[in-house]
């Protein structure tokens, strides 16, 4: 009987070995850089080439791994129960082993492998590499069943279509979640993590989301003369200005600077012949779309049309470019501070900036669709709000937010004026305040 203890014994401390060590090669091939490994590899490393292939079969790795660590601690369950019934007889044997089993396979064989592992990820990774190569061929017939299976049943419970929209969403996601996680731990720069996230966000994003609103286009009535147009050239500060008929609305063509300059040198050459044919856009045209219209054109700007055939705005190359690279400022752009916090603990704030951008400075949920119908800027927020045109000297309160339009005209908000409300004290912090107020009333009498 001592022998078989003793077997049972060495039996259930192999396959905690082994528990650990399918625990720690989850954690370290779920949370690897494959920059680094890649890195690696490229020095030469035939352990991190091998970890590359691994990372780039992750569903029949994890099946592996699932596998294998059921099938241990499934087991240890079972040799713990004989294990135990031995030792301490048939009563007491089985509630005894479920405890102390349960305890071991949950701390010792679950979460500190794992915590473990997810410190160096990629030198657990190499280390494990080659056994699970040999249990990945081992058990690749059984991983094949388990993929057909799982592929079935997710088309009958899911359409296709939908679950393909989920997954680019869920990629999305992730993908992001994977760079904040990158910046925080060092890997990238700040920098690098904004352009990298700008990428990602950049397939999401409409024509509406980044024109250049009708009332702010600065324009050349077709019927202009020369020195009017100069004057317009250098009033505006662009290169390129759309041309027109009667009104915005009617944009007949685009002229840049470049061929203006050499009309007026040579009279010779027609003003027509200088204003190149616009292209055209729908306001939800995919702003990648935008981009490989204007590429294919020649152009860098794009006239943005509303429903009934007028206006909306205009999208040039720069736009787009700013949405991957960040604002482009020239030597004769004005930068203007969309968030100024004053001296006396107010805040400036332009209203052509982003709705969500002020919510993201005050730290404060975003107002629901429904809330903000659908406007994107803090002037239109603030046009709902009041349901009228705003007027200087306008204020209302959201929140934990006073708003006062400080600077208007006869269509909208330009400037406003923001106070936080102070944060209610707690009954502690009351207390602890009048605590130090006795404290030092005490001080002053002594």
């Amino acid at each position: 009987m001592y022998s078989d203890i003793i077997f049972y014994l060495g039996l259930l401390l192999s396959l905690f070995v082994l528990g650990c060590f399918f625990s720690a090669a989850e954690m370290a091939f779920s949370a690897l850089s494959r920059p680094r490994v890649k890195t690696l590899a490229e020095g030469g490393s035939k352990r991190a080439n091998l970890v590359l292939s691994l990372h780039e079969r992750f569903d029949e790795l994890i099946s592996t791994l699932l596998i294998c660590n059921n099938v241990v601690a499934i087991t240890a369950a079972t040799v713990g129960v004989i294990f135990f019934v031995r030792l301490a007889g048939e009563e007491h044997g089985p509630w005894i082993s479920a405890v102390i089993i349960t305890a071991i396979v949950v701390v010792l064989t679950d979460i500190f492998p794992k915590s473990i592992a997810k410190e160096s990820p990629e030198r657990v990774a190499m280390a494990v590499a080659p056994f699970l190569n040999f249990l990945m061929a081992v058990l690749k017939p059984v991983n094949r069943l388990i993929a057909k299976m799982r592929k079935g049943l997710s088309k009958a419970i899911i359409k296709e279509e939908e679950n393909e929209q989920d997954e680019r969403a869920l990629l999305g996601q992730e993908l992001l979640f994977r760079v904040e996680e990158a910046e925080n731990d060092g890997d990238i720069s700040e920098a690098d993590s904004q352009l990298i996230s700008n990428a990602i966000e950049f397939n999401d994003l409409r024509a509406e989301d980044i024109l250049t609103p009708r009332v702010n286009i600065a324009g050349i009535p077709k019927d202009s003369t020369l020195e009017r147009m100069a004057d317009i050239f250098m009033e505006s500060g662009y290169s390129r200005l759309p041309v027109y008929e009667e009104s915005l609305d009617k944009i007949c063509g685009i002229v840049h600077i470049r061929d203006f300059l050499k009309c007026m040198a040579d009279e010779n050459v027609p003003l027509e012949s200088i204003i190149v044919p616009p292209v055209y856009a729908a306001p939800t045209a995919r702003v990648r779309d935008l981009l490989t219209l204007l590429k294919k054109e020649k152009s860098h700007m794009a006239i943005v049309i509303d429903e009934y055939g007028g206006t909306e705005g205009l999208v040039t190359m720069e736009d787009i470019l700013e949405q991957l690279v960040g604002d482009i400022y020239d030597e004769n752009d004005e930068f203007i501070e969309e968030f100024t916090r004053l001296e006396d603990g107010t805040h400036k704030i332009e209203c052509s900036a982003d709705l969500e951008k002020l919510f993201e400075y005050f730290e404060m949920e975003a107002p629901a669709d429904d809330e903000s119908h659908h406007t994107t800027t803090v002037g239109g927020w603030i046009m709902d709000k009041l349901g009228r045109i705003p007027e200087q000297g306008d204020t209302f309160a959201h929140e934990k937010l006073t708003v006062t339009v400080t600077q208007a005209d006869q269509r909208r908000a330009e400037v406003c004026i923001i106070a936080v409300a102070a944060a209610e004290e707690t009954p502690e912090e009351e207390k602890d305040e009048a605590e130090e107020i006795r404290g030092s009333l005490t001080t002053i009498s002594k």
